[in-house]
């Protein structure tokens, strides 16, 4: 697999960039998920099977497709059977390996940085990134690179989150202690002024809400831990919980049972759509 995968990750430093070492941190995070990743995606993969459907009904045939934070390689696979020719980029070497393994030689493999793609202008027919974006400290900057890489015409398939995520557990923590424990996310507003930066024009955005049942606080954080989000980019370590802050928060939590006796966890989507001009 080696010979397949073009190492491109870049010592991105400038200003408004995740900085080199931020971005280390993420893509170890999910590296050491890579193995279990699958098991605890099932938000994952309910956010990404909605922005499939929005693929254009007609493509030339043997249209290239840019699968940007490929992770496993679950949609690759996906993209793969609907007849595209399918690069998976990824910033973790251990998410591609995942993805070979599942999709083989029949993908092509790129260990990449969203911001600074190391792809050629006008590559691809579309570019799909699902749950990727987020991690970028500035959105238009990996809205700008797609534009390039996509060819005039083709189409920017992304999904990311939202101000309100997750707004069930950021509520039981802080009635447990004063520290952050889960990431923030742009609002619809900065979301819209990231597309407009990037010079993004013809533009089809959705925000849902996709609630995914858990039957416990410590279950939620098992599968956020599994599919490699614990990487604060505001600074704080994720560090582990005491016995009695996993009571107290659990005890917090336990506010929001429903008459199933199951816990929600509610994320807000922007569903995204680009012709590109």
């Amino acid at each position: 697999m080696a010979s397949k995968l073009n190492t491109a990750l870049q010592h991105e430093t400038n200003h408004g960039h995740v900085g080199f070492n931020d971005k280390q941190a993420i893509a170890e995070a999910f590296g050491r998920a890579a193995k279990h990743y699958d098991k605890a995606a099932a938000f994952q993969r309910q956010a990404g099977h909605l922005l499939l459907e929005k693929l254009p009904a007609v493509m030339p045939a043997g249209a290239s497709c840019l699968d940007l934070g490929c992770g496993t390689g679950y949609f690759s696979e996906q993209l793969l059977q609907r007849g595209y020719h399918v690069t998976a980029a990824d910033l973790s070497a251990e998410m591609l390996a995942q993805a070979f393994t599942r999709c083989g030689e029949a993908v092509t493999y790129l260990e990449a940085d969203a911001e600074l793609l190391p792809i050629e202008d006008n590559s691809f027919d579309i570019a799909f990134s699902s749950l990727a974006l987020q991690w970028c400290d500035d959105l238009s900057v990996p809205l700008r690179e797609l534009k390039r890489v996509v060819k005039p015409g083709g189409y920017i398939l992304f999904t990311t989150l939202v101000e309100g995520s997750l707004i069930e557990l950021v509520n039981a923590w802080r009635q447990v202690d004063q520290y952050q424990h889960v990431n923030e996310f742009l609002s619809q507003k900065a979301i819209k002024l990231a597309l407009a930066q990037a010079g993004c024009t013809n533009i089809d955005l959705d925000f849902l809400p996709i609630t995914m049942f858990y039957s416990s606080a410590v279950e939620l954080m098992k599968d956020l831990k599994g599919i490699g989000a614990t990487h604060l980019q505001q600074g704080r370590k994720a560090g582990l919980a005491g016995r009695q802050t996993i009571l107290a928060l659990e005890s917090a939590y336990d506010e929001y049972r429903d008459e199933n006796q199951q816990l929600p966890a509610t994320y807000q989507v922007c569903f995204g759509v680009i012709i590109n001009d």
